[in-house]
C-alpha cells in the first residue's frame, strides 16, 4: 500500500483541529502526525516531523499563518503548505501564494474537498478553491509589485510554445484544455509544463501562474 499522507494541522482554533483530525483518521491514505496553535508551533513541528503537508490557518497568535508559510517554504525540507481560512480575502489569497503556500482553501468547502486537496498537493501540484480564482487573477493585475530575482528573466531558454503554455497556464487552462486550444495532445502539454518547472524553477502550478502574471505574460481579465 502507499504510505499514508503525513499531515500537520495548524489552526489556533481546537475544535477545527478536532474536526480535520477525525476526519483523516478515518481516511487510511493521510494521516495527522502533529498539531500547532500558532505560526511558531508550525514551523517547529515542520523542522521536527518534516511532514508531506501543512494544513495552515492565516490568523494565529504571534506568528501568523502566512509568515509561517513563507519559514516553511524557504527552509531545507521538501514540506508543502495548504492553506485553508475563513477568511476568503484578496489580500490573503495574494500574500499565501507569495509566500509559497502551493494551495489556498476556504473552511466552507466540503470536507471531501479539502481531504482531495491535501492529496493533489502532496502529489507535487497545486490548487486554489474555485471561489477565490477570478478574484486572485484580478489581484494579480491590479497589484505590480517587483519582480523577485527567481522569476525575472522567465524568456531565457523558453521556446515560443511553451512561452503560449504558460500563458494558458496563468488564464487558469487546464493541461486538457491546453491541449484543445494549441491543437496538441496531452503528453506533450504535460511535457511542457514540466519544463517549464524546470526552467523557471517553479515550484508548481500555482508558481506558473504568478510568473505568468507578474512578468506580463497574462494581463487584467477583460
Amino acid at each position: 500500500m502507499t504510505a499514508a499522507v503525513r499531515v500537520v494541522l495548524a489552526d489556533d482554533q481546537p475544535l477545527i483541529r478536532a474536526g480535520l483530525r477525525v476526519l483523516m483518521a478515518d481516511t487510511p491514505d493521510l494521516g495527522v502526525v502533529g498539531e500547532a496553535a500558532t505560526g511558531a508551533q508550525a514551523v517547529q513541528l515542520v523542522r521536527d516531523l518534516c511532514p508531506d503537508v501543512v494544513v495552515m490557518d492565516i490568523r494565529m497568535p504571534g506568528v501568523d499563518g502566512i509568515e509561517a508559510t513563507r519559514m516553511i517554504s524557504e527552509g531545507p525540507g521538501t514540506t508543502r503548505v495548504v492553506v485553508l481560512t475563513t477568511f476568503d480575502d484578496d489580500d490573503y489569497v495574494y500574500a499565501a501564494l507569495r509566500a509559497g503556500a502551493s494551495g489556498f482553501l476556504v473552511k466552507d468547502m466540503a470536507l471531501e474537498d479539502i481531504l482531495a486537496a491535501i492529496r493533489v498537493v502532496a502529489a507535487g501540484d497545486a490548487l486554489i478553491a474555485p471561489s477565490v480564482t477570478r478574484r486572485l487573477i484580478e489581484e494579480f493585475a491590479a497589484r505590480p509589485e517587483p519582480v523577485p530575482a527567481s522569476v525575472r528573466r522567465p524568456a531565457i531558454g523558453v521556446t515560443d510554445r511553451e512561452r503560449e503554455v504558460l500563458t494558458l497556464v496563468g488564464r487558469g487552462r487546464s493541461n486538457g484544455e491546453i491541449a484543445v486550444d494549441l491543437r496538441i495532445s496531452g503528453a506533450t502539454v504535460k511535457a511542457h509544463v514540466a519544463r517549464l518547472f524546470t526552467k523557471l524553477d517553479a515550484r508548481d502550478r500555482v508558481h506558473l501562474v504568478i510568473i505568468a502574471y507578474e512578468t506580463g505574460l497574462v494581463g487584467p481579465p477583460k
